[in-house]
């Protein structure tokens, strides 16, 4: 592979028509960057594209099902919540357009949701992906399937630069892939997985990471989850039946009603002043104004200062400008599960209020941490 081919991987930028019948008032709108309000909801494959079949058990339709249900689910217990399907009915969407529905529409979660078949016909369970780099042949085969839908979209070839689904080579631009929302997206893979074992009884076949084209687009948290195995015979019977779908469906929900109490109560830490600076949590907002006018002019010691956390990824990347889009301020910290990288150190909360403020385009998630000691 040469220089210039890798290059033009890099360099993906995609612009798109968009049908006015896929997108759900797409308006632009301010919205609470803390809350968890706009989710979209992408039933796999459509139209021509059945996905995996067996029988009369087709992917398309089941996914179809499971994701109405999960949007009917989560609209009776949220109304304030904005669900946006890439699908409501048995059409052909690219890969490239779903991605870019959530894009367009500044979603706060992307939940895709497939079911498998694999020629060993024992095999049976629930798995949820995340984007990154295939660790197993079996990850890549995944993979490979899913992303091979973009071969029946017209200009393939030019809309994604090149990308051969089926070539091991073109899977080379996960391993360099910076996903600012991996802390975010395993934490909701994982209580999806949680959730399909204990009240679904599925059999958990772990969160895992691969290179799926729909998730590399996403700019927010984002999953794609692999239901059942359709050449399993009682889970294909299972994933057929009305109960099985609304269960399937339920338990997604519950992982989304833990994912959103803990992004909005992780959003709702705030710092107060008191003698050594404690943080509390969910402090109501004009109590909170007048707490950081109390430590406006506070000056910290050496030992403790203020920075605000950008991104939060398992590998470690230099800390250039060129790896964090133009920054030249950032500095991390390390652990043996995840390393953490932060823009700046400050005095005062008011400083690193303004570096977040500055950073919002950049890294919208971004919070403030108060550093003691290290």
């Amino acid at each position: 592979m040469n220089i210039s081919y890798l290059n033009l991987i890099f360099s993906v930028i995609f612009s798109v028509t968009f049908s006015p019948a896929l997108i759900l008032n797409s308006a632009a709108q301010e919205k609470d960057e803390s809350l968890v309000s706009v989710v979209i909801i992408d039933p796999g494959h459509g139209g021509k594209d059945w996905g995996a079949s067996m029988g009369n058990a087709k992917e398309k339709d089941i996914v179809l099902d499971i994701a109405l249900k999960l949007g009917d689910i989560i609209k009776t217990n949220y109304p304030n919540v904005k669900i946006v399907y890439t699908r409501k009915k048995d059409i052909f969407v690219p890969l490239h357009q779903r991605a870019s529905i959530a894009n367009k529409n500044k979603a706060d979660l992307f939940i895709s949701i497939h079911v498998n078949s694999v020629d060993n016909k024992s095999v049976k369970g629930a798995e949820t992906y995340v984007l990154g780099q295939h660790r197993s042949k079996d990850n890549l085969d995944v993979a490979k399937k899913e992303n091979a839908v973009i071969l029946l979209e017209d200009d393939y070839t030019k809309t994604y630069e090149g990308f051969d689904p089926n070539s091991p080579e073109s899977y080379i631009m996960f391993e360099l892939v910076q996903d600012e929302y991996l802390e975010q997206s395993v934490m909701f893979a994982s209580s999806i997985q949680k959730q399909f074992k204990e009240k679904s009884n599925r059999a958990d076949r772990s969160v895992k990471q691969a290179g799926f084209l729909v998730l590399r687009r996403t700019t927010m948290p984002s999953v794609l989850i692999e239901a059942g195995f359709l050449s399993h015979t009682s889970e294909r019977n299972y994933l057929l039946s009305n109960s099985g779908k609304i269960n399937l469906a339920s338990a997604i929900f519950a992982a989304f009603k833990e994912y959103k109490r803990r992004i909005e109560d992780k959003s709702s830490f705030n710092l107060v002043t008191n003698e050594n600076i404690k943080i509390e949590e969910k402090q109501p907002e004009t109590t909170l104004k007048k707490k950081v006018k109390l430590q406006e002019n506070i000056t910290n010691t050496k030992s403790k200062y203020f920075s605000v956390q950008i991104i939060a990824l398992k590998r470690k990347l230099k800390t250039t400008p060129a790896n964090f889009k133009g920054e030249n301020n950032i500095f991390i910290v390390e652990s043996e599960v995840i390393n953490r990288y932060y823009s700046g150190k400050f005095n005062t909360i008011i400083e690193a209020e303004k570096e977040k403020s500055r950073l919002k385009n950049k890294y919208p998630t971004a919070f403030i941490v108060e550093f003691d000691d290290n």
